[in-house]
């Protein structure tokens, strides 16, 4: 029976406890760090030095998760609001701002950016961080070949000789549909809109769930049956800047055709309930710092946010339309819901 521990015994228990007490050290000094927890839309685009830096000064794992287009990303931020799968979100625009004020997903934002000189707006708590023009584009070399004018108003499009050309994304999963189907509402009226979305199906329009699909499945500019696409008025300028040949103007158009231009702004916000608030904090601003403001420009296709940041010179092929057709505010968060239903009613049903 052991009544004290020998000197040896006590020297072997206080080196053993001194390397337990360094180990526990190490463990502490190189644990990962807290993980912020990104949900976007499939077009996100930030330069990978850009994000390595936000981690770097922000003390944390980014952990980027891309849930489709934006109408999907908003629905599965609302499926999963009781357990929420995100800190931060950003691509909720205008056009879907409304439905996630109303499923009240969004934390309240106070910071910086809430306050800073902005081209364009976004309800609170979303900070707007780019801003575009949903449009109809249409493949110039197709209509060439086919001796075929392009189409000068919406009702052309209704008209035997557009039969079968025509691709649009599902308003319920896509945001530029969404935009899109407001855009004929506002322009032409909500009567008329659905009157000319019937004749559009009886003229053999097509539906796709999201701009990918529509773009670069569907659009014969990527091997597709549809030369004329809902996309966007910097399009032609990505045809111009992605090109492998050296070409000086874009193979393809902006048609924006009075009551098919809707004015898109994408913003970025805190998400209810989610976690590391701080660095979600700083991640909003990181949004629309200058160097992300810049890049965005050609990695995303969007204008800035931010009025003070120059534009690109590939944005020249990007003509921004005269004139475009958004409903209020009050419209969209009021009838929304109602415009998709009745959408689906006339040209899926």
């Amino acid at each position: 029976m052991f009544t004290a521990a020998s000197p040896r015994l006590s020297r072997r228990c206080s080196v053993a406890l001194l390397g337990a007490s360094l180990c526990g050290v190490s463990v502490l000094s190189w644990a990962a760090p807290p993980t912020l927890r990104v949900l976007t839309h499939a077009s996100f685009d930030v330069p990978k030095p850009l994000l390595d830096e936000f981690e770097k000064t922000a003390g944390v794992k980014l952990s980027i998760v891309k849930a489709g287009d934006a109408g999907e990303m908003l629905n599965k931020l609302i499926l999963t609001r009781a357990n929420p799968i995100a800190d931060v979100v950003y691509g909720i625009d205008n056009a879907l701002a409304g439905k996630a004020l109303a499923a009240e997903v969004l934390a309240p934002y106070a910071g910086p950016a809430a306050t800073a000189p902005s081209a364009a707006s976004l309800p609170s708590p979303l900070v707007p961080v780019d801003f575009g023009y949903v449009t109809l584009n249409a493949d110039k070399v197709w209509f060439a070949k086919k001796g075929l004018a392009l189409p000068t108003t919406l009702q052309d499009l209704t008209l035997p000789a557009y039969k079968n050309l025509l691709v649009v994304q599902h308003p319920a999963t896509s945001s530029p549909g969404m935009a899109f189907l407001q855009a004929s509402i506002a322009g032409l009226g909500e009567e008329q809109a659905f009157k000319w979305w019937g004749a559009l199906r009886a003229n053999g329009v097509k539906v796709v769930k999201g701009w990918t699909e529509a773009y670069y499945t569907e659009f014969t500019r990527n091997g597709g049956t549809r030369p004329i696409v809902v996309s966007y008025a910097t399009s032609p300028a990505a045809e111009v800047f992605y090109s492998k040949e050296k070409i000086t103007e874009p193979p393809t158009a902006s048609l924006n055709l009075a009551g098919g231009v809707f004015r898109q702004v994408e913003g970025v916000g805190l998400v209810k309930g989610g976690n590391q608030r701080d660095a979600a904090l700083k991640f909003v601003d990181f949004m629309r710092s200058d160097p992300v403001q810049q890049a965005l420009q050609t990695d995303m296709w969007m204008f800035p946010a931010d009025a003070t940041v120059p534009r690109v010179a590939a944005l020249r092929f990007a003509q921004e339309p005269a004139s475009f057709d958004t409903p209020g505010a009050q419209d969209i968060a009021g009838k929304n819901a109602q415009w998709v239903q009745g959408w689906i009613q006339v040209v899926l049903k």
